[in-house]
């Protein structure tokens, strides 16, 4: 999960910084990865992994680390953002994308990084980690994300809707009653059954009841986001949650947590998330010693909101100044 960042007040975050080399890495089964880095080169890696699946990276992203004592990694994972093909299902699963992180960090030359990422990008982070611990240096979590049954039942169930029912109602009336007792998979068939046009609109509207739920200021709006953007976001978030994140059973997150007992973490989550609710981080940090656990008080889940923002560029400088 995880739409493009909304806005309140401005967060405190570092001055904004342009890549010093960006680049389009093949990683095969014909996709290509767009990379880019910021900073120092010199500097303490971290890799930034974005939400969705499918929203991409953005400027935004570069901007919760020290530019002089970070060497700051972004990448649009398959098939959103700049990676090509643009919008494609095929050959993307999360152990491609657990796959393309290793790749990455070869061809940059990275021995260990810090990984950073929020909603899905925590749940990549936390595979990632699981799968090659010896490579993390730190783990940095915001909106713990699991891909458990549970929270997409919360999100696509009915859950978040009675808190929302305006945009709830939006959602659910695109399709009709007797295909309402799985949404997600009401979607999936729109998404990829339907001419363009039509998978334009059902993109738009999955987009739409996410992205009104993002920040706690939310007035219940979602938007109508940018006709490429949607696409891509919708039909890969989908095509994830269609397949419960390729994961090989529910919760598999948390019954391999023992594989990161020597990697540390932070988790930093908004007390009012409605599209990640806090439940799945205090479950996370039970299973996981050497994490801390950040309840931010008056925040949702959105990236940019001042009280999560502000913890996470504190725990980056905390971390840059303790491995730097």
């Amino acid at each position: 999960m995880d739409r493009n960042l909304s806005h309140t007040t401005a967060p405190r975050l570092h001055p904004p910084i342009d890549p010093f080399d960006q680049r389009m890495l093949e990683v095969g089964d014909g996709h290509r990865v767009y990379v880019e880095q910021c900073g120092n080169p010199g500097g303490v890696p971290v890799v930034v992994l974005h939400g969705g699946p499918g929203g991409g990276c953005s400027p935004m992203m570069r901007r919760f680390f020290d530019p002089a004592r970070y060497r700051i990694v972004l990448f649009d994972q398959r098939g959103c953002g700049r990676s090509r093909p643009h919008a494609v299902v095929r050959d993307n699963t999360t152990w491609h994308l657990v796959r393309d992180m290793e790749r990455i960090r070869l061809d940059l030359g990275v021995e260990r990084w810090h990984v950073f990422g929020g909603s899905w990008g925590a749940t990549l982070a936390l595979v990632y980690g699981i799968t090659h611990p010896e490579r993390c240096l730190h783990l940095t979590l915001r909106g713990v994300f699991l891909m458990e049954k549970r929270e997409l039942d919360w999100f696509y169930g009915g859950g978040a809707g009675q808190f929302w029912p305006e945009p709830w109602r939006r959602f659910v009336t695109m399709v009709p009653q007797d295909e309402r007792d799985d949404l997600i998979a009401a979607y999936h068939r729109r998404l990829f059954d339907t001419p363009p046009h039509e998978q334009t609109r059902f993109a738009r509207a999955w987009a739409s009841w996410e992205n009104a739920l993002a920040s706690i200021a939310s007035s219940g709006q979602g938007g109508e986001a940018q006709a490429e953007y949607a696409r891509a976001f919708a039909r890969l978030e989908n095509h994830y949650f269609v397949n419960r994140g390729f994961l090989e059973h529910d919760g598999w997150i948390r019954a391999n947590l023992d594989r990161l007992a020597d990697v540390p973490g932070d988790i930093v989550q908004g007390r009012y998330d409605m599209i990640c609710p806090p439940v799945s981080a205090h479950l996370l940090a039970d299973g996981w010693p050497r994490a801390e656990l950040h309840m931010v008080p008056g925040a949702g889940h959105a990236l940019s909101e001042p009280g999560i923002a502000e913890r996470l560029v504190r725990i980056t400088d905390r971390l840059a100044a303790r491995t730097g």
